[in-house]
């Protein structure tokens, strides 16, 4: 990771005995907004289906989270530069607006960044034209602060400008809310994206300078009753997943939710103890550090921890990904993650994928550049998500998990 995330002051837990009776309860209607995702095809998948991905992965192996600051700029206008992600494997998105009346678009609700963005009607990128666009001069609540940003990603970048607007979240509305609008995207993964923007929920440390992003709006006006939101992936299905905000829904989950406290506030960072096969320890041998991330389908790790885990499934590289005999799906054991003392056993249907376009299976494990962090670090992605449901409690810097149902 090229900076070292910053502390944030602990919030202030405010109405922590009515968020503990809400733990217990199915929450009630008031309180929690259900907000439904859909399973799409992920940008790797469209491009394993056209033939581009091979070529596509030699050009742009993955990095995940670049902080590449402009610190000089010829531009008239105020300049914020901030760390965009690479959306590769990213196939869970939901439906937000933007401005008086409304303009709809897909979005990830993404745990691994903090801002809000989508495409402008001013941008002529490729990715712009085969996508919604918001149009300004169509919101009656649109305001144009003047500054200038880009965002930068392991495969590509984004240029254009802040706004504030109106954002809708189902129920939830979000006024004076600052936003991203692109005028330039360069790079494959947003032409073959099939969600619109991004929409952040990590810590506002990650947020671009001089913005509240959105939860942290959702809050200050008072539109959700709990500093909360929680994460249901389906693991076939298309419909079905949701993000929940102010609260947690018991029927999505079994057992109880185990708690854990971040390491880091700022991403979403817990410590984890170890990863185990049939009792070996295959990686985090010390301990180590985890993101949990709602914007990244496999889970990440460093090099040469996924190639001892490789080796184990028996992962041959073909085409720059690692391919699984699909008949291993039924022989082998559960990878074991420890957390807080807690094991979180992935099955070997969840971390080893079967393709139905070509009939192939592939690991659910990649690795990430060894630079991003001097120690060893891991990503938990969708494939653990969808094991585990998830509550992000930013009240209390934590993290909820129990066996999704």
């Amino acid at each position: 990771m090229p900076r070292t995330p910053s502390f944030l002051s602990t919030w202030t837990q405010e109405r922590s005995m009515k968020w503990l009776v809400i733990l217990g309860l199915v929450a009630l209607s008031d309180c929690l907004v259900m907000i439904p995702l859909t399973k799409v095809k992920s940008v790797r998948e469209r491009l394993r289906e056209k033939g581009l991905l091979k070529n596509f992965l030699k050009e742009h192996p993955y990095n995940m989270i670049q902080n590449l600051l402009t610190k000089n700029s010829s531009h008239v206008w105020k300049f914020a530069s901030h760390p965009l992600r690479n959306y590769l494997d990213v196939i869970y998105v939901g439906n937000i607006s933007i401005g008086t009346p409304p303009q709809r678009f897909s979005v990830v609700f993404d745990t691994g960044s903090s801002d809000l963005w989508v495409p402008s009607i001013y941008c002529k990128s490729k990715a712009c034209v085969t996508h919604r666009s918001f149009n300004p001069s169509h919101s009656s609540t649109f305001h144009l602060p003047g500054i200038f940003i880009e965002l930068k990603y392991g495969s590509g970048k984004m240029l254009g400008f802040l706004g504030q607007d109106t954002v809708r979240i189902g129920q939830l509305t979000s006024t004076d809310q600052a936003f991203g609008l692109s005028k330039v995207e360069i790079g494959r993964t947003f032409e073959h994206a099939v969600f619109d923007g991004i929409l952040g929920l990590a810590y506002p440390s990650l947020a671009m300078p001089g913005t509240t992003a959105v939860f942290d709006n959702l809050k200050k006006q008072d539109q959700i009753s709990e500093p909360v939101f929680a994460f249901y992936l389906s693991t076939d299905k298309e419909e079905g997943s949701v993000v929940m905000f102010g609260g947690v829904d018991k029927k999505y989950y079994k057992g109880e939710l185990k708690w854990v406290p971040l390491s880091q506030p700022h991403y979403w960072q817990i410590t984890l103890d170890r990863i185990t096969w049939r009792g070996e320890v295959m990686g985090c041998p010390s301990g180590c550090q985890a993101i949990v991330d709602t914007g990244t389908t496999l889970l990440l790790g460093p090099s040469k921890e996924v190639a001892k885990i490789h080796s184990f499934i028996n992962a041959v590289h073909f085409q720059e990904e690692y391919v699984v005999p699909c008949n291993a799906r039924n022989v082998l054991p559960d990878i074991v993650f420890t957390i807080n003392n807690v094991d979180y056993p992935v099955p070997v249907r969840a971390y080893v994928l079967k393709v139905a376009t070509n009939n192939l299976c592939y690991s659910g494990f990649n690795d990430i550049m060894d630079t991003l962090s001097e120690s060893e670090f891991w990503i938990l992605g969708d494939v653990f998500l969808r094991v585990y449901f998830t509550v992000f409690d930013r009240g209390q810097n934590r993290i909820g998990l129990a066996t999704a149902v």
